[in-house]
């Protein structure tokens, strides 16, 4: 029998779809509900107590609703605050989203690395037990920034990035000491790879940029190993918590990845 159960990927915009993509890809018949926090946008400029209240109330709501037969938290700042949180209140599995340190420093020639995410995630003494496990003979720079988070979702509407703004985003790494020396950056929030080639493109030199999806996506693989799909995918639901003309205005691009039925929550 198929089981038409889906998989939810949890966001508080657009972001979350840099890991639905290589998801959708290596389980092509998953049923896929895309949930985005309008209404609690942008996560990064909120404090932990806010998120660490909000998104397990959410995603219980979301459980009930969908009955998913598994979350994937697609935003690194809901995860490294969350994340514990949510699978304590829910009998359901749960994939979290970390910054990709690991890969970055078995990457890295001059073993010095950037991580580029929100303020809150860089701040989490989450990244600090990373780069002690995984990074621990690197120089680690880290930068927040919150406009980047804001370029990415107008990107996906259709307005591209100024290349000076960019330049100026990252020049938060660069201009740290040692950062000439920089040869890896994590996109340490999953908005970023949205803007993986205007970014290259925006350095001051040629730097690799890493990020959790292609990782995510395996993972889901692994977990739903042996579990009966459709035999097609259904049209994918894109959720909104507040539903107004500039989330409708994204549907285009939110077809392209498969998502072509858009509702409120």
């Amino acid at each position: 029998m198929a089981d038409p159960r889906p998989l939810l990927f949890f966001d508080s915009g657009v972001g979350g779809l840099s890991v639905l993509a290589p998801t959708a890809a290596l389980l092509p018949q998953a049923p896929i509900v895309y949930v985005a926090d309008s209404a609690g946008f942008p996560y990064g400029t909120r404090s932990e107590a806010e998120i660490a209240a909000r998104v397990p109330a959410l995603l219980g709501r979301l459980a009930e609703r969908y009955d998913p037969r598994l979350i994937v938290i697609a935003c690194n700042t809901a995860s490294t605050i969350a994340l514990q949180h949510v699978r304590a209140a829910l009998d359901v599995p749960i994939v979290g989203t970390v910054p990709a340190i690991k890969p970055a420093a078995s990457l890295s020639e001059t073993r010095v690395i950037g991580v580029l995410g929100t303020e809150a995630t860089v701040r989490q003494p989450y990244v600090d037990d990373l780069t002690a496990r995984f990074a621990a003979d690197c120089t680690v720079l880290r930068h927040g920034s919150a406009e980047l988070v804001e370029l990415a979702e107008r990107a996906l509407a259709g307005e591209a990035p100024s290349v000076e703004r960019l330049r100026a985003v990252l020049a938060g790494l660069f201009d740290q000491p040692e950062g000439d020396r920089l040869d890896v950056i994590v996109n340490a929030c999953t908005h970023f790879p949205l803007l993986k080639a205007e970014l290259a493109a925006a350095t001051p030199r040629p730097v690799r940029f890493v990020d959790g999806g292609p990782g995510i996506a395996r993972r889901v693989a692994h977990l739903t190993d042996g579990q009966q799909w459709p035999a097609h995918r259904p049209a994918g639901r894109a959720v909104f918590t507040r539903l107004g003309d500039a989330e409708r205005n994204l549907a285009p691009a939110l077809a392209l990845y498969g998502l072509t039925e858009i509702e409120a929550l």
